[in-house]
């Protein structure tokens, strides 16, 4: 890493939710001094080449190429973050595109559901949203906040396609031990992004770690100082390295800490970075 220290672990770019491409993500991460950002996309590494070429322009900073993997679970949401993934391997690459498909097929859904709830939309205007990027509801509030359905983006998720809502869709999702493993597979250190968004973090980061789980993602932008407390106190218990971000999606998304926004200890990152230049030793015993 550069004499910069301070890093982001999550963001993402408009090849997922996000609205930045992958050369304005790079490009904006350097002019705030950060030493190291991890391009971790939804579901999809087609930002990746584009966001790596950037990064040449930019010596003091380190690009990791990064990956976001939504999962299923009873309750709750899981997402894996994978950092130092090979975005090149066909077998990533086959399973990513599954995984693409259903959030097209869930997006339609949605987009139909919206109609029959009278908020119809047109599907056309929500890929014109999505552009190069794959579909997500984020593109779906926003073209709900076009035709005026509602008044400010977060209602779109609170009034009709957040989880309970009468709009909502549920997908083809892996498991989190089967993405734990993917990551593994593609020789990437798989990390338990936000976990927050299940009921019990701490089991779940023990069955995962079996699997190959190297870190929980403790500071993270919404969090407040006892939610990161507790965290760092899991990942310590169970020898995980304690990761972070802000779960960037732009500095024109309608919420959201700028790039660089959560302080991550120096020695989270450093941690990381031995394990990416020892890969023999990612699933090695404590």
């Amino acid at each position: 890493m550069s004499l910069r220290k301070q890093a982001d672990l999550h963001t993402h770019s408009n090849f997922s939710d996000g609205t930045s491409s992958p050369a304005e993500l790079v490009a904006l991460a350097d002019q705030l001094q950060l030493g190291a950002v991890a391009l971790t996309d939804h579901d999809t590494v087609d930002g990746i080449a584009a966001a790596l070429e950037a990064a040449q322009e930019f010596p003091m900073m380190r690009l990791i190429p990064g990956i976001e993997i939504s999962t299923d679970v009873p309750e709750g949401e899981v997402h894996i973050l994978g950092y130092f993934i090979d975005h090149t391997n066909r077998d990533l690459q086959a399973a990513l595109e599954q995984m693409r498909n259903s959030r097209w097929e869930r997006a339609q859904k949605m987009v139909t559901k919206l109609k029959e709830l009278g908020c119809p939309i047109k599907w056309e205007r929500v890929s014109e949203i999505a552009g190069e990027g794959t579909v997500g509801r984020p593109h779906i509030a926003q073209a709900l906040l076009e035709s005026g359905y509602i008044e400010f983006f977060q209602e779109a998720f609170e009034k009709y396609i957040g989880q309970d809502g009468p709009a909502y869709v549920e997908r083809e999702k892996v498991t989190p031990a089967g993405a734990v493993e993917l990551v593994v597979q593609v020789g990437g250190l798989p990390v338990l992004a936000h976990p927050l968004t299940i009921p019990e973090p701490e089991h779940l980061a023990i069955e995962l770690k079996a699997a190959g789980l190297v870190g929980i993602e403790a500071y993270y932008a919404s969090y407040a100082a006892e939610d990161v407390e507790r965290l760092v106190t899991i990942a310590g218990r169970h020898n995980l390295i304690a990761t972070g971000g802000t779960d960037f999606h732009g500095i024109d998304a309608n919420a959201g800490t700028l790039i660089g926004g959560v302080k991550i200890p120096e020695k989270s990152v450093q941690r990381l970075l031995a394990l990416a230049r020892q890969p023999a030793l990612k699933l090695a015993s404590p």
